[in-house]
């Protein structure tokens, strides 16, 4: 690594996305880093000194005007709409942020609609919406212990959830990539069918799967078929994740009892999308989980030092893998 930190200039980079307005979030953290500097790309008088970049879903081009950048610091913990980037130098390292906060935020989101599906919550906002005083789970709710939940994903988000839904006494089976003893109520599943078998028990299904070419389409007829009837999905993937019209088909069905869904293949979800009139999705706006600007400053000042100090940072991923 040439990246050097020197007290009289300091390392610059350069914000690139096309989404949000990076400078407006997170400007005032970046500005409290010493020895650092992030400027907007209108902002860049040399291009040739930008050594990194804070990066979400850049313009395809928007790696090319520089040529030497050696880091892309991603904004959360999803890397992949940096990684298919065409411009995307071959060399860079590329780093994402893990930070607690984010976990419990997720992980709260997660066990929010674990109750919303495991206690019809929907029903009971229809009935106060028309003034009926019914009780809509008295003979049918099924206790907690019961009501297994399934994760797609084990890393740092899918153990945060894991931990916190275990809690509130669901059981949890979780496909991960390697075998592993039962975790206080939490049972793995690895292997090539992990993802099948997972589903297969899953009363409740939450997707956090990084996106990767095995995994593009995975939440699709073949999957639903294999749930419990009645089953829940809870999408908090990416979403290349999920074919669409599959979905449609199993809730349409009577298949699957309902959906939230976080993610989308096209963001924002246009007004004319049928997910938006359908009784049993339930729509957020992909603020499933959050980073805070300040972690996001952090992490940016970790990978920076680390890769100064000649070190490979700690939170880089595998870009053959994909996380």
């Amino acid at each position: 690594m040439n990246m050097s930190l020197q007290t009289h200039q300091p390392i610059e980079g350069v914000y690139l996305c096309d989404q949000l307005d990076l400078p407006e979030i997170f400007g005032t953290a970046m500005s409290h880093l010493p020895g650092l500097r992030v400027l907007k790309p209108s902002e860049v008088t040399d291009p040739a000194n930008v050594r990194f970049a804070l990066a979400w879903r850049p313009s395809p081009d928007a790696f090319d005007a520089y040529p030497n950048i050696e880091l892309v610091q991603v904004i959360a913990a999803g890397v992949d709409p940096v990684l298919k980037t065409p411009s995307l130098p071959h060399d860079a390292v590329v780093t994402r942020v893990h930070d607690p906060e984010q976990a419990a935020i997720m992980a709260g989101f997660a066990a929010w609609q674990v109750v919303w599906h495991h206690r019809n919550m929907g029903a009971y906002l229809d009935a106060a919406s028309r003034a009926d005083w019914t009780r809509v789970l008295i003979k049918t709710l099924r206790p907690p212990s019961q009501v297994t939940v399934g994760l797609l994903g084990f890393g740092y988000m899918g153990r945060a959830i894991a931990e916190t839904v275990r809690t509130m006494g669901f059981p949890i089976v979780a496909a991960t990539r390697s075998d592993g003893p039962a975790e206080r109520g939490i049972t793995r599943i690895a292997g090539p069918d992990a993802v099948t078998q997972v589903a297969a028990k899953s009363d409740i299904l939450i997707n956090v799967l990084p996106l990767t070419d095995d995994t593009r389409d995975i939440l699709a007829a073949p999957l639903f078929a294999q749930m419990p009837k009645h089953a829940a999905l809870i999408q908090l993937g990416r979403g290349e994740h999920l074919i669409e019209d599959d979905l449609l088909a199993a809730l349409d069905n009577g298949h699957l009892s309902g959906a939230s869904l976080d993610v989308f293949r096209q963001e924002p979800l246009p007004p004319e999308h049928p997910f938006w009139a359908h009784p049993k999705i339930v729509i957020t706006p992909h603020e499933a989980s959050v980073t805070s600007p300040s972690a996001v400053a952090h992490a940016l000042a970790q990978s920076v030092r680390e890769m100064t100090e000649g070190r490979h940072p700690t939170t880089a991923i595998d870009k053959k893998s994909g996380y």
